[in-house]
């Protein structure tokens, strides 16, 4: 024990005399205390800054964001913040929470009264990856402030340092200015937690980095205990949001684990895993995964969600797709890749919500084979729309699902089927090809009545090729179409 007490005493010397002694602690503060504040300068680059954040988030484009990171002043103000609290100069901190507060207003006001001029007010990804902190993002906010307050003290300022910070800051701002010119408080009020979360870890994170190099009290006699009080009170404060962006995180990362150990305890040994998706709501908890297992357990879905409820204290709504896969490990791994390659679970979700809006027939109608992506719907009935109708609104149910087959099945109707016309005794193909798709979307069969025998067979044939059902009838009457019922036409 002595020994290791000698040896951190000739650290802590050879610290305090080579590292913290090389360090010119009133030049660090001059500077800090000329550019932390605020200057029109700062004022015009946040303006700036703003406006590239926001045009990468709405387009969304990551080259964008990044040259917003790049022309962004907000590391001097919060570097500024970290150094006031270290020396507990109360006229730093002041001056530079008010560059920090009149900076982000700004930033909020003006791409609010954007986003309500812009006709683009679609949540984008890079949107919805700001409305609340992960442990990523505080990661990002605490080796910034290492960097940024670490090339200040050892004199590279100009080390562009202010990249990694504006990761962490403009971004979620704009996203707030988005929210509240959207009238979206999840978006708003997330983004503002990322944003004062984020705030907080770079401030107290360079604050205990210029201790390390020995700035303190001593430097700024200034201060008298009522200042240093209500200074603390004010840092207890901006660390609530710290404080429950940490408990967020810390559930997050047990509520996986739990969501990941039910799932797999309650299918065979051999199954896996495919995917896995948790939406962390604040009423509860939204769980969508893919399971490959060799049998499918009809009751996995409603067990699952009751027993997590139970484990999380939260609602769940939990659905896992099943996938019945081979025994063989090879068989196995190409599903799952066969599977992850496909975009499922969410992916899906969206294609059969597509197809029931422009249908009109509600999600759970929807016939959906994940294998051969293929939906069926019932459409809705159009008033005045005849049967044939149907076939463009099918059009536009497969523009809205790329990727997939949808069938469209018109609704019940005792309508007869299309008129063929003729025009110099050729058949119009376009109204064949209408009875092929009306044939083989209702599954009746087509009788042709009437004309001469060759007409008759020549006209079944073409139904036939073009995926619908016909057979050749009577021969009473001009050339036309008719539903077969009960094997007569």
């Amino acid at each position: 024990m002595p020994a290791v007490l000698a040896r951190r005493g000739r650290f802590g010397r050879w610290w305090r005399m080579k590292v913290i002694g090389s360090v010119d602690h009133d030049a660090v503060l001059r500077q800090v205390a000329e550019e932390a504040g605020w200057s029109w300068r700062y004022g015009f680059m946040i303006v700036v800054s703003m406006a590239l954040s926001l045009l990468g988030l709405l387009m969304p484009s990551v080259a964008v964001l990044i040259g917003a990171m790049l022309v962004s002043p907000l590391m001097m103000p919060i570097i500024g913040l970290g150094f006031g609290i270290a020396v507990l100069d109360v006229a730093d901190i002041r001056k530079s929470l008010f560059a920090l507060a009149v900076g982000a207003g700004l930033a909020v006001g003006l791409s609010a009264l954007l986003v309500a001029l812009s006709p683009i007010q679609t949540i984008t990804s890079e949107i919805a990856g700001r409305t609340r902190p992960t442990l990523f993002d505080l990661l990002v906010a605490f080796f910034s402030a290492l960097a940024g307050a670490y090339a200040l003290i050892r004199g590279r300022g100009n080390t562009v340092v202010g990249v990694a910070i504006a990761i962490a800051l403009m971004p979620p701002l704009c996203v707030v200015g988005f929210g509240i010119a959207t009238a979206n408080a999840t978006v708003a009020g997330g983004a503002l937690l990322l944003f004062l979360t984020n705030l907080v870890t770079i401030a107290l994170t360079a604050a205990f980095m210029a201790r390390l190099y020995g700035f303190g009290r001593h430097l700024t006699p200034r201060n008298t205990t009522f200042q240093v009080v209500l200074f603390a009170g004010a840092m207890l404060a901006l660390s609530v949001p710290l404080v429950a962006a940490l408990r967020q995180i810390a559930f997050e990362a047990v509520a996986q684990r739990q969501v990941r150990s039910a799932i797999l305890s309650r299918f065979p040994d051999d199954a896996r895993i495919s995917q896995l998706e948790i939406d962390y709501r604040s009423s509860g908890v939204r769980v969508r995964a893919v399971m490959l297992t060799p049998r499918f357990d009809g009751g996995a879905d409603r067990a699952l969600g009751a027993q997590l409820a139970q484990r999380l204290g939260r609602r769940v709504d939990l659905h896992v797709d099943q996938i019945r896969s081979s025994l063989d490990p090879q068989a196995t791994e190409a599903a799952q890749i066969a599977k992850a390659g496909s975009g499922i679970a969410s992916a899906r979700d969206r294609i059969v919500g597509q197809v029931a809006l422009v249908t009109g027939a509600t999600p759970d109608s929807l016939a959906v084979d994940d294998e051969a992506r293929i939906v069926r719907a019932t459409a809705a009935e159009l008033p005045g729309l005849p049967a044939v109708g149907y076939r463009a609104v099918e059009a536009r149910a497969r523009a809205a699902a790329p990727g997939w087959t949808v069938e469209v099945v018109p609704p019940a109707s005792d309508a007869p089927p299309p008129v063929i016309g003729f025009t110099a005794g050729i058949a119009d193909v376009r109204a064949i090809d209408d009875a092929a798709w009306l044939s083989a979307r209702q599954g009746r069969v087509l009788a042709v009545l009437g004309g001469v025998a060759a007409q008759r067979e020549a006209l079944a044939g073409a139904i036939v090729a073009r995926g619908g059902q016909a057979r050749v009838g009577d021969a009473a009457g001009g050339l036309r179409l008719g539903w077969v019922s009960d094997g007569q036409p």
